[in-house]
């Protein structure tokens, strides 16, 4: 049923281009859009519930608070609407599968001796980025291939040139040793200028130049440099042979196709530079039911470019996307220079988006098989698992609890739940330990699990006392509204989930903690045990002997994958609290540094580690900063 507060709301929407926010109940937001006319489109969702399609008929009724950004003009509205959907993720938008932030390669060109490192975000700090990559496995391989073919440094230290002897990279021909000073500044950053222009695909140029370099150190008798420039050439000739020839001219392109199966969509990419296709990249996306094709694709390009380092000077499509004109402004001001959207329909350009569908298709299908495989060793372990703790059925929902501290120092504790053996990402939870002094895992145990489940036997106990008393009633009418008639459900919560199977991280004094809990909730029926690490042994209640799950079996993978989510949901937490509290204690210290220049410290480098490393000349170019208050700064950390 509509609500009527929220068609108020929409009457008094503008008559202007922008973004709106549907939240649900809980404040949750549930879907993004963008509009030519915010109070036209979203009075779209209320018309007649016959004529609308079920994703909006839902989004209709689920909706309780609209907001609204408005904006200058479509394209402005179609930016602010990517940016939007990457940072909440609205389970009923087109958004990039398991989104947190793609990996990118970063070349830190502002430092004098600049590294290639990986990197979730990407910074107005001058440095130079590549990507997104679809998987932390995609960038990792890429960064492999560069490590391999250029000798920059991947050490953090300080360089010097004062080092007595260079490491093992040098000796192993992955790095020229700036530390030593057995190469010159000149050198070094013309290692890193063929690194960024192998990165942005413009291999055959760097091969041009490295095989210049190597003639002219052989013209000049340098036969040591000679011989590792011709290794590094037949190194990139051997990279760029794997390589797909793309067309016969140059081209310097993006190239989409996508393939759809049911409710999951896949998008293949290729990234073709000068005439090979220099990378390729597939990407899984969510939320795509009773969304069309159009709408999809328009939908991902967004995304992808909304934080994209490199726009290319064309980008090919199977078909048009939808908002085609506002795609081209967006990419137009990103590229500054001009950008072609085009759907090719013969030639080499066609031949090209062709193959991207072969391939969309291909990984769609392999994408499909994982998931069926991985499906079937998910049933056999939760079987398996209900078998051996004598449980009444598989476990729909298990939730684990882990417990982080050091020397009872910043003690936090994370919760972690899988539905259906997969993770429930979303429903993590994660707790700081607030009546606990010391170090005391099990009263810690004890706070979270009371913390987490008094919610559930509080309202056992209201619906108990409810039906009490509903049985010393006389019978009334039970049409809704009248006196008597029944309640109306209140919206549910994660809190509210009742765990089919509760793990801890832990042995029998924490399984103890945790059914002492239990009894004095009232919430025997669900099932606990606890996991011990040494020998992978299950504890369970009112049996003395542990539970040795066969070694190679599926549900010894499943708890193992489970509790080790949880340890590291809860370590990471603990960092980061640990963290905060460190920079608080050793900066605080440090006149002239309060809370907003620590916190710009903190949003610059990201962690305590990375501005205990930085030099005094990054540190003294945050804003706020001077090379005074630097230098103390490093002095105190």
């Amino acid at each position: 049923m509509i609500d009527e507060s929220v068609l108020h709301q929409v009457r008094s929407l503008p008559e202007s281009p922008g973004v709106y926010i549907m939240r649900d109940a809980r404040g949750d937001v549930i879907y993004i859009g963008k509009a030519r006319r915010l109070r036209d489109r979203v009075r779209s969702y209320f018309g007649s519930s016959r004529s609308l399609e079920p994703k909006v008929r839902f989004l209709a009724e689920a909706a309780r608070v609209i907001e609204h950004v408005v904006t200058r003009n479509e394209a402005e509205a179609l930016h602010l609407e990517a940016t939007l959907v990457k940072r909440y993720q609205p389970p009923h938008n087109v958004r990039l599968k398991d989104d947190k932030h793609y990996p990118y390669l970063k070349v830190d060109v502002q430092h004098q001796w600049p590294r290639v490192t990986i990197t979730r975000r990407v910074a107005s700090d001058g440095a130079r980025y590549f990507g997104p990559y679809a998987s932390a496995g995609s960038v990792r391989r890429t960064l492999d291939v560069v490590k391999k073919l250029f000798p920059w440094r991947s050490c953090t230290k300080e360089i010097t040139g004062d080092d007595p002897r260079p490491c093992l990279d040098y000796f192993i021909k992955r790095c020229i040793a700036p530390c030593t000073s057995y190469c010159t500044k000149e050198e070094y950053d013309s290692v890193i200028a063929e690194t960024i222009l192998f990165l942005e695909g413009r291999s055959a140029e760097v091969l041009k130049h490295t095989r210049a370099e190597m003639e002219r150190a052989a013209a000049n008798l340098e036969f040591e440099r000679a011989a590792r420039l011709r290794d590094q050439v037949t190194a990139i000739q051997r990279v760029t042979e794997r390589q797909q020839m793309a067309t016969t001219n140059t081209l310097d392109a993006d190239v989409f196709a996508l393939a759809r199966q049911d409710d999951e969509a896949c998008v293949q990419v290729f990234f073709v530079r000068g005439t090979v296709v220099a990378d390729t990249d597939s990407f899984m996306l969510d939320g795509t039911a009773d969304t069309s094709d159009a709408e999809v694709l328009a939908a991902f390009l967004a995304q992808f470019y909304a934080d994209a380092t490199y726009v290319p000077r064309v980008v090919l499509l199977p078909f048009e996307p939808a908002d085609r004109a506002d795609l081209e402004i967006v990419l137009r001001e990103r590229r500054t220079g001009a950008v072609e959207i085009a759907v090719p329909v013969r030639g080499e350009r066609r031949g090209l988006v062709q193959t991207a569908e072969e391939n969309a298709r291909e990984s769609l299908r392999m994408h499909h098989a994982r998931w069926v495989v991985d499906r079937d060793r998910t049933e056999s372990a939760l079987n398996l698992l209900a078998e051996e703790l004598d449980l009444p059925s598989p476990s729909h929902r298990i939730e684990c609890y882990d417990i982080s501290t050091i020397q009872g120092t910043s003690t936090v504790a994370s919760m972690v739940v899988f539905i259906d053996g997969r993770p429930a990402n979303q429903q993590y939870r994660r707790f700081r330990i607030k009546t606990v002094q010391g170090q005391d895992d099990f009263a810690s145990m004890k706070e979270v699990l009371t913390r987490r489940f008094r919610r559930i036997a509080d309202r056992r106990r209201s619906e108990l006392a409810a039906s009490a008393d509903a049985a010393d009633l006389p019978a009334v009418s039970d049409a809704p509204g009248e006196a008597g008639g029944p309640a109306v459900p209140e919206e549910s919560s994660p809190w509210d989930e009742v765990p089919d199977l509760v793990i801890i991280d832990g042995g029998k004094g924490q399984l103890g903690a945790a059914l002492d809990v239990m009894r004095d909730l009232g919430l025997r029926d669900i099932p606990v045990c606890g996991l011990a690490k040494q020998q992978e042994e299950i504890f369970v209640a009112d049996l003395a002997d542990s539970i040795m799950l066969p070694r190679q079996s599926e549900a010894l993978y499943l708890v193992q994958r489970i509790r080790d989510e949880a340890h590291r949901f809860a370590i990471t937490y603990h960092r980061q609290v640990r963290g905060k509290a460190a920079v608080q204690s050793a900066l605080d210290a440090v006149p002239g540094v309060g809370p907003k220049r620590k916190r710009a410290l903190l949003r610059k480098f990201g962690s305590v580690k990375a501005i205990r490393e930085a030099t005094v000349e990054e540190i003294a170019s945050t804003v706020g900063f001077t090379e005074r208050l630097a230098v103390a700064v490093k002095a105190a950390l």
